[in-house]
C-alpha cells in the first residue's frame, strides 16, 4: 500500500489528527524563522516527519510567511512526492526527504539563509568553537559542507555526510545557507537560531582579533552537562 493509499484509507483514524497537529506546529515554527530574522521574503523552510508514517510535512514553495496556514502546509512521502491535493512543496523537499530516510532519529529539518551564518558559508569556513554556548549546543565547531545544486537530493546527501557522526545539529552549505536537524522540528529551529547567534558573535569577536578556542576536553564537558543536565530533565520515576 502506498503512502497516499494509507492516508486515504484511514481518514477517520488518528492519522488526520496527527497530521493536523503537526501542520499547526510547522506553520507556527515558520513564524519563529521570521521572528528571529533567519529568512527574507519566501526563502527558507521547516519540515517535520509524521510519527509512525513514511510521510513528512513541509512549507509550500514560494508562499509568503504571513500567508501560511496549517492547511497550506504540504504532505509528501519520504521520496518527496506530494500526497493528495495541495500546493507545490518547497524546492528543498527532496533533500529534506533524503535526510529523514537516512537519519532515523531526525524528526525535524530547517533551512535558512540567515545573514551571519550564510556569510560564513559564502567563505566556505566553519564557525570555530570559541563560545560556551557553541560547546553546549553544537559540541564543537559548526561544520561546512561543499556546494551543491538546489532542487534534488544533492543537498540532503551533503547534510547527512557532514553531520553523520558529528555532534553539531547544524551545517553551513557553501555559498548557500544553513540546514539544521533535530529530534523535533522545534529542536531543529532552535539549532538554526543558535547557529545564527554563534556566527554573529564570532564574526564580531574576529573584528577585535583572533578568538580563543575552547580546549577539546572543556568542550566535551560543557556539551555533556548541557545535553544531560541542563533544564528540566525527566525525573527518575523510581
Amino acid at each position: 500500500m502506498s503512502a497516499s493509499d494509507s492516508l486515504e484509507s484511514e481518514d477517520h483514524s488518528v492519522i488526520p489528527d496527527r497530521l493536523r497537529t503537526l501542520k499547526e506546529t510547522v506553520c507556527a515554527l515558520h513564524g519563529e524563522l521570521v521572528r528571529w530574522g533567519l529568512v527574507t521574503w519566501t526563502s527558507g523552510n521547516v519540515s517535520a516527519r509524521v510519527p509512525g508514517e513514511d510521510l513528512m510535512v513541509i512549507k509550500p514553495s514560494g508562499v509568503a510567511y504571513d500567508e501560511l496556514t496549517p492547511d497550506s502546509i504540504v504532505v509528501t512521502d519520504l521520496d518527496g512526492r506530494p500526497v493528495g491535493d495541495g500546493l507545490t512543496p518547497s524546492s528543498d523537499t527532496r533533500s529534506h526527504a533524503y535526510i529523514y530516510r537516512e537519519l532515523s532519529a531526525v524528526n525535524g529539518v530547517v533551512h535558512t539563509h540567515s545573514t551571519y551564518a550564510t556569510a560564513w558559508a559564502a567563505r566556505g569556513e566553519p564557525v570555530p568553537c570559541v563560545l560556551t554556548a557553541m560547546a553546549d549546543e553544537f559540541g564543537g565547531e559548526i561544520p561546512v559542507a561543499p556546494f551543491a545544486p538546489i532542487g534534488d537530493e544533492a543537498i540532503g546527501r551533503l547534510v547527512v555526510t557532514t553531520l553523520r557522526g558529528h555532534r553539531s545539529p547544524a551545517v553551513l552549505l557553501r555559498n548557500h545557507g544553513v540546514f539544521a536537524i533535530g529530534p523535533t522540528a522545534t529542536a531543529a529551529v532552535k539549532a538554526a537560531v543558535m547557529c545564527e547567534d554563534a556566527a554573529r558573535t564570532v564574526h564580531h569577536a574576529r573584528q577585535l582579533g583572533p578568538p580563543i578556542a575552547i580546549e577539546p576536553g572543556d568542550v566535551d564537558r560543557l556539551y555533556a552537562r548541557y545535553q544531560g543536565e541542563y533544564g528540566q530533565q525527566a525525573a527518575d520515576p523510581s
